[in-house]
């Protein structure tokens, strides 16, 4: 029977080197010089990979090993398994263009200053060296692309080329020697970046919609289960999420009026949500106030005692254009095996410069002041920022925990920090409907994912749900919709992890402080939750 430790670190080391978006996002620098393959050869070799991986793990007597191994086994086991799904049943790589996008892998080697410039350099002028042959492979493995995933590959893939020609000669500049061996590879990766963007335009242009985005309730289930780590069905997810609502929105109401009086219904949250819309930020101002938000959230946080703080920097920038398109913020951290002191980002995207002027006035509707208050706390304090921090401080026996990270625990954590803070009065009454709406949209994201992907819900439908019972502006749902067909499972990883969070946030035993619980919930990594409720011994 095989020991556990050293085969855990026999696979992790097989999963950082099968894809590099794993040791990216791991923070292992061993593999900067390489693009993901998704030739028909490396694909499978790495489900041979993934089921000696499997096999091996089965042959664990997991029972005779001590609790913190057990979850490690546990998440190994479960990642493992996800991966062979992913490539043997869903195959995004065979029509989702999003899948073949370097930017984040060249981001990454840009943006962070984890090593010397020369360095980075020496990685990027690896990676800029194989992207034209990564790209020469995506166009032979994609096949029925929907449409939907073409248009925003297209501006992805764009932002990604402006990353190179913008970002790239920064860093060159303090390393001028070198631009005889990285320049010539960045031409060529900018070419064939080209002939990447019309092959895609030539997709658009076809006028041919692709395949559908839809997964299909089988496919979708099973994602659910593999993705979320979940002991709920996709059943009893639904049924949590439609009564969540009308929590909320019963909640909601009666706040609106304490706000602006009037009877406490429909019609008072929208006249109290339309007084909070009226302050809001532009194009010039979202990231400086996310910077006031942060302190304020940071100085709140402090005073109530919340949870402990940390000295790590967070650096809070303008999203970049390759990463638009899916989501309007994100925590981007350095991964738990980062060993070089560098920041987080905490990014935010401005509205596109192409909108017109009522659609750029309706995301700033949506994306008011108090909005961002809120954002602030979801995205850094005392949620992803903070949580991410305290995780990469877990170490465990192997790197199991810091490849296998829940994203249902680390969601969950941020929805349950936009409660607590709230609950605790961050920001008073208008942040609290703001969070309230959050939550709102939150439960009807895990109902439009599994209605569109099992029961093709239709758009009109789902932008009636999500207008009318979520009190979103209309460019905020149109633009869910479009990521409920990019995604898949991915909407409902809020609502499962705030569900399994709060529950375990509700154990805290009789004498524990709220700050000292709350510690312990993050003390262990990032584990999905129905095994951080055995290592706290609730």
């Amino acid at each position: 029977m095989p020991e556990f430790v050293p085969l855990a670190e026999r696979i992790a080391d097989a999963l950082l080197e099968s894809d590099p978006v794993t040791a990216l996002y791991a923070g292992d620098h061993r593999f900067d010089d390489r693009l993901p393959d998704h030739s028909a050869t490396a694909v499978g070799g790495r489900v041979a990979m993934l089921r000696d991986a499997a096999d091996a793990l089965s042959g664990v007597d997991a029972d005779a090993l001590d609790p913190e191994d057990q979850v490690d086994h546990a998440i190994l086991t479960a990642q493992v398994e996800r991966g062979l799904f992913e490539l043997t049943e869903i195959r995004e790589f065979e029509w989702n263009p999003l899948e073949h996008n370097p930017g984040p892998l060249l981001h990454g080697l840009l943006s962070r200053p984890f090593a010397p410039a020369a360095e980075r350099l020496e990685s990027l002028r690896g990676r800029l060296a194989a992207l034209p042959d990564a790209l020469a492979t995506a166009r032979t493995v994609l096949r029925d692309v929907p449409r939907v995933h073409a248009e925003t590959a297209a501006g992805q893939f764009a932002g990604t080329a402006g990353l190179i020609r913008d970002e790239l000669p920064v860093l060159l500049a303090q390393e001028p020697g070198l631009s005889g061996v990285v320049e010539p590879a960045a031409r060529a990766a900018l070419a064939a970046l080209g002939e990447f963007d019309g092959w895609l335009r030539g997709l658009l242009d076809s006028g041919e919609p692709g395949r559908d985005p839809r997964l299909g309730r089988r496919l979708w289930e099973a994602r659910l289960w593999h993705t979320l780590d979940t002991e709920l069905s996709a059943a009893e997810v639904l049924s949590r999420a439609r009564a969540t609502v009308d929590r909320v929105t019963d909640e909601l109401r009666t706040l609106a009026a304490e706000l602006v009086g009037g009877p406490a219904g429909g019609d008072t949250v929208r006249r109290a949500l339309d007084t909070i819309a009226g302050r809001h930020p532009d194009n010039t101002t979202i990231v400086g106030l996310a910077k006031v938000t942060m302190d304020e959230a940071t100085a709140f946080v402090r005073e109530h005692d919340v949870v402990s703080l940390v000295d790590d920097p967070c650096v809070i920038e303008e999203m970049p254009e390759f990463a638009r398109g899916v989501a309007v913020a994100y925590c981007d951290p350095p991964g738990p095996l980062e060993t070089a002191d560098v920041p987080t980002f905490y990014c935010i995207a401005p509205a596109p410069s192409g909108w017109p002027a009522e659609r750029v006035r309706s995301f700033y509707r949506e994306y008011n002041d108090e909005m961002i208050r809120n954002l602030t706390v979801h995205e850094a304090m005392p949620g992803h920022f903070l949580q991410l921090a305290h995780a990469r401080r877990f170490r465990g026996s192997s790197r199991a925990r810091a490849i296998g990270w829940s994203g249902p625990f680390v969601e969950g954590w941020a929805v349950y920090a936009e409660e607590m803070m709230t609950g605790l009065g961050f920001g008073g009454l208008p942040v609290k409907l703001q969070q309230l709406k959050m939550q709102l949209r939150m439960s009807l994201n895990a109902i439009v994912d599994q209605l569109v992907h099992c029961e093709a819900l239709p758009e009109s439908e789902a932008m009636e749900l999500m207008t009318g019972r979520g009190f979103q502006e209309e460019g905020e749902a149109a633009g869910k919709w479009r990521r409920a067909l990019l995604t898949s499972t991915q909407l409902s990883t809020y609502f499962v992890g705030y569900t399994e969070v709060a529950a375990l946030a509700a154990l805290r035993p009789f004498g524990a402080t709220p700050k000292a619980w709350h510690d312990a919930m993050l003390a262990h990594g990032s584990p999905p939750p129905r095994h951080l409720r055995a290592l706290l011994g609730v």
